[in-house]
Parts: structure tokens; sequence; C-alpha cells
């Protein structure tokens, strides 16, 4: 059997070390009928691949929500391998809404393994902002900041500080002023990173703080919910990945997939050697644990779930380009706006 992940410890460290025990049986976790062999991709594949391109190779993928629309064809139905009971089990064993970001079109296509969004990450001692005003005031006030704007990060920032609703006009341009402002005062090498990179140089010793950046609990940094507009929730996109299966080669292999996912979202696997190999479960119980899990939950819970049409993911890095490159040029924010709508009107 083989299988796709994607190239951090928290992708692969964890299924690394079930296919480990597997092979040296029996597994304290559950055995199952062979193991599986994961292949990995990097970061940059696993938000933009196209997921029905990877099912032509691999029996189980590890994906990113947004590419749903445009791969359901290729895709096996969770409720032709489970009971709408083991569903439903799974969905309230789940943090947020990361089982939900699977759901399209009146079904369930893959399950939640990891949950993450947007936060803020910092130095541990450092004042962490609560808003936005607030965080413009620690740049300004001497605080070494920077953003996430590598890939599609610039766009899912935007989204973000719109809570979700970048479409309007009042909501979009106050929050590219804001991004201008604080890209100014921040480090203009880092914040062009994505997330591994930004919290890489932080951990190095670089930038105090980045208010906004998919957080990594392995890292050694104090994270925090995300700072928010005064009077209103903190805004975030909610990340993390699902366990989908292709249907152009589940065949005979059904019963052993199924027993596969079973392991991979039990109670023992998730909160016991998920977190104690880096991984960063999707598990309800992990995120009432103290810590990073704990000190990010709310804005775990509030995260947004991006569009998942076919066609959405070319559409976010298209969008994510123009506001990173226009924020850059110091473009007037009015004009990046304009050219956002027409983009997506």
């Amino acid at each position: 059997m083989r299988g796709l992940t994607w190239d951090h410890p928290r992708g692969h460290a964890p299924l690394d070390e079930l296919t480990r025990l597997d092979l040296a049986g029996p597994n304290p976790y559950g055995d199952v009928p062979e193991p599986i062999e994961w292949d990995r991709q990097p970061l940059e594949g696993f938000e933009s691949e196209p997921i029905a391109a990877l099912c032509e190779s691999y029996d189980v993928l590890v994906i990113d929500h947004p590419g749903l629309g445009a791969a359901l064809d290729s895709l096996v139905p969770m409720d032709e391998l489970f009971s709408a009971a083991e569903l439903a089990r799974f969905r309230s064993g789940t943090v947020g809404r990361s089982y939900d970001s699977y759901h399209l079109d009146g079904r369930q296509w893959a399950l939640p393994l990891d949950a993450a969004a947007q936060v803020a990450a910092a130095w541990p001692g450092v004042h962490v902002p609560e808003t936005w005003p607030e965080t413009v005031e620690f740049a300004r006030s001497g605080g070494r900041l920077a953003l996430c704007l590598g890939g599609p990060h610039a766009f899912l920032m935007f989204c973000a500080v719109c809570s979700g609703d970048f479409l309007d006009r009042q909501e979009g341009l106050r929050a590219l002023e804001l991004m201008a402002e604080l890209l100014a005062l921040a480090d203009p090498e880092v914040s062009l990173r994505n997330p591994i990179g930004v919290l890489d140089a932080m951990a190095a010793g670089g930038p105090d703080l980045c208010p906004l950046v998919y957080g990594y609990a392995t890292y050694p940094l104090a994270f925090a919910d995300a700072p928010a507009w005064p009077g209103r929730t903190p805004g975030s996109v909610l990340g993390g990945t699902g366990l989908a299966v292709s249907k152009s080669r589940v065949g005979g292999l059904k019963n052993a997939i199924q027993t596969h996912l079973r392991r991979l979202l039990s109670e023992p696997v998730q909160a016991g050697l998920f977190p104690a190999a880096g991984g960063q479960p999707a598990a309800r119980s992990v995120w009432d644990t103290a810590g990073f899990y704990r000190d990010t939950r709310d804005t775990v819970e509030a995260a947004w779930i991006r569009p998942r049409f076919p066609g959405y993911i070319a559409k976010q890095q298209r969008t994510s380009a123009l506001i990173r490159d226009g924020l850059t040029a110091g473009r007037p924010s009015r004009d990046i706006l304009d050219d956002l709508h027409k983009e997506w009107t």
C-alpha cells in the first residue's frame, strides 16, 4: 500500500513511526493487514498539487481541503467505508470545523487527521498583542515583527483579517491598509516566506512576533489566539489535513484501508503517538490540554473554511501573488482591491 503525506515532521513523523512499529510487530497501537509506505511532497505541493493526479499513484492521501472540489470523481466517499454512526463519532471527536471542511456536495470525502489555523507566534516572554491596533503599536515601539506572505499565505492573511468576508470592500480596504502598514514595519525577507520558513527564522533567533501564521505545536515558541479587531472575535483560516482514499486504487484494499484509517483516528494514536512523534492531531481531547493547544483552541474553533470549488487553488495562488506583489511594490490599497475584485467577481 502506498500513501502520500507532506514533507515536515508534523506531516510524516507519526505515520513513519506507525509503519516502523508495523514492521517490527506486534504494534501496540493495533495491527494492520499490511503497512503503508509513505512518500512525501513539499508544503508547496501539498497546497497546490491536484489531488486527482495524485490519486493515480497513491491509495491513501493526506490532503488539504481547498483542493477537494476538483477531486471528487477521484475519491471514495467516506460513507462507502464507514457507517453513519462511525462517521458521527469521528465528527464529534474532532476539534472545530476540521471534519466539516471535508464535507462537500452532501458527502464526506476525507477524515480529519491534523488540525491547525493561523494564530500568533512569539518568543516566550514577549507580550502578544490581542488586537490589530496593538500589533501595529508593538512594531512601532521597536518589536521585531514578521508577517507570513509566501505562497498562498498573503491571500490567507487577507481573508483572516477580513474574517472571511474578503469581497466586502470596506473590510477589504481596511485589511490591505493594515497589511501594508505592518509590512512596512516588518522584516522584509522573513515576511515573504511560508509558515515553516517564518517559524524556522523565529526559532533561530529572528523576529519576536508573527501575528498570523499557521501554528506548529513543536516549535519552541509561544503561541496565542490570533489578533482581532476591537470588539470582534479573532479571524483565521482553517488549515490542517485530512485522510482521503483513491477511488481508482481502493479495489481489494478496502478492508485494509478501513483498518488504517480507524487506527489513525483512534484516541491512543491521536492523543498518544501523534504528540509524542511531533504530530499535531485533530482530536478534540488533545486541544483541551495545556500549552499550545489550549492557548490557540478558540481561534481554531472559530476558523473560516475556504471555498472548495474546482479551480479555487489556482485562483488562491493568483490572488495571493496579486496582494503580495502589490504590497511589496507599495501600490495603493484601493488599486490592489480593485484588481482583487476583478479576479473574484
